[in-house]
């Protein structure tokens, strides 16, 4: 009798677990979408946190427009003269064709001049009276009281005299050239940007100063070159001062982007720098009231950040 009951039993207990497994799975919440796309909105994310961050890159202010690298003259066989006399100062304003500086040669110019000078007066007075003994002796000849060999003579001297007169003003001229070179001459208006060579010394490759055509200053950065494509003309820049040179920071915008990669120049202060990295120029024009508290500030580093 038992056995007669065994098999419906076992049929029930086997549909109950069935149903029991149908209403779990029914129960269990379904998630949003399919779950490998966690890492994928995770990555975009990462993405476009990475595309939103500033660009940071050093560089330096320098002025804008022409800056002028002015060297001493050669003084023949002595070389370079040094310097005697210097007449500005770093930053000061100058003029065109205002004197900078005076070379040690310049006195010894002088005085050689003004022999010449006295030489040739001389030389006028006595060709001055060279003619006038001419002019008698040709009369006298002419009139047969003197002979004409002494005519000859006469006109032999006064041509040797002429042609002494004609040595010395081709020594002026040399020696008024070589005094215009004794003296450092500001080609352009602008302003003295940097000094060389102090009084008492001989300038070297650098020259005596440097000098630029403007006051007003900009920003050469160099961003190195895995990052200039996140570079744009017209892209705000702030800037701070890598060492204090300045309180504060200053705002402008892109202007020009060099076509070149090159190896930077402007060196960071930090001695885990990668001197031999290659960057591209990037110039910065400042804003007017930023530009000028910066005038007399050229080559002070500077730290740029290029809002994105």
């Amino acid at each position: 009798m038992i056995n007669r009951f065994r098999g419906p039993g076992i049929a029930a207990g086997i549909a109950l677990i069935a149903v029991f497994c149908w209403w779990f799975v029914r129960s269990k919440p379904v998630p949003n979408g399919p779950t490998s796309s966690g890492p994928t909105i995770q990555k975009a994310s990462e993405t476009t946190a990475s595309k939103a961050e500033a660009v940071a890159a050093l560089g330096q202010l320098e002025p804008l427009g022409d800056v002028r690298r002015l060297a001493a003259p050669r003084a023949g066989m002595a070389g370079t003269p040094r310097v005697e006399i210097l007449q500005v100062a770093e930053g000061e304003q100058i003029k065109r064709g205002q004197v900078l500086a005076t070379f040690d040669h310049h006195l010894g110019l002088l005085a050689d001049l003004e022999r010449v000078n006295a030489s040739l007066r001389s030389l006028e007075k006595m060709i001055e009276l060279q003619n006038i003994e001419v002019s008698r002796f040709s009369k006298a000849a002419d009139a047969g009281a003197a002979e004409i060999v002494l005519v000859d003579n006469k006109r032999e001297e006064l041509i040797k005299m002429e042609g002494q007169r004609d040595q010395a003003l081709a020594e002026r001229k040399g020696l008024e050239n070589d005094l215009m070179l004794s003296q450092l001459i500001s080609p352009i208006d602008g302003m003295v940007l940097q000094i060389h060579a102090r009084e008492g010394e001989r300038p070297g490759t650098e020259g005596v100063m440097h000098v630029g055509a403007s006051q007003t200053m900009e920003a050469r950065i160099e961003v190195y070159e895995s990052d200039i494509s996140r570079i744009r003309i017209n892209q705000p820049v702030q800037l701070t001062s890598e060492n204090g040179g300045f309180n504060g920071s200053l705002n402008g915008r892109v202007v020009r982007i060099s076509p070149q990669v090159q190896q930077r120049d402007v060196l960071s202060t930090d001695p885990t720098g990668d001197a031999d990295a290659r960057v591209v120029a990037v110039d910065v024009a400042l804003d007017p009231a930023d530009a000028e508290r910066v005038s007399r500030l050229s080559g002070l580093k500077v730290i740029a950040r290029f809002k994105p």
